[in-house]
């Protein structure tokens, strides 16, 4: 809402009304202008702060991107490291359970043998 310039009425008595109204003119002129200024270089410094905005974003995209793909082989080099582990460690207890059995079952068809060999004595 334009608030236009108004002097007194002693300024139109003591400069007379033709300057007095050239006064409140240059006066308005000088006020539209200034807003007029300030509201380009608004613009001009909103549309830099933009590009800059969009910069940055493009900083961090790129930046989320390369950890993304980090994490990704970080996690891909996770899973095979327990990939082979898990391996290993089947490997591992697949021959410590046939260690342990083996004599087990030894033992067992022993001692059955040793119960049949009593059995068929009597």
């Amino acid at each position: 809402m334009p608030v236009t310039v108004k002097l007194s009425n002693k300024f139109y008595q003591t400069l007379g009304e033709d300057v007095a109204n050239e006064l409140v003119e240059l006066l308005n002129n000088v006020r539209t202008t200034s807003r007029e200024d300030l509201r380009e270089l608004n613009e001009s410094n909103f549309s830099r702060f933009e590009g800059k905005l969009a910069e940055m974003n493009g900083r961090w995209e790129g930046r989320f991107t390369a950890i993304d793909a980090k994490l990704a082989q970080r996690l891909a080099e996770f899973h095979r490291d327990l990939a082979d582990r898990l391996a290993q460690l089947e490997s591992r207890l697949t021959w410590r359970m046939f260690a342990f059995w083996a004599p087990t079952a030894l033992a067992v068809i022993g001692s059955s043998a040793g119960v049949i060999g009593l059995l068929l004595r009597r």
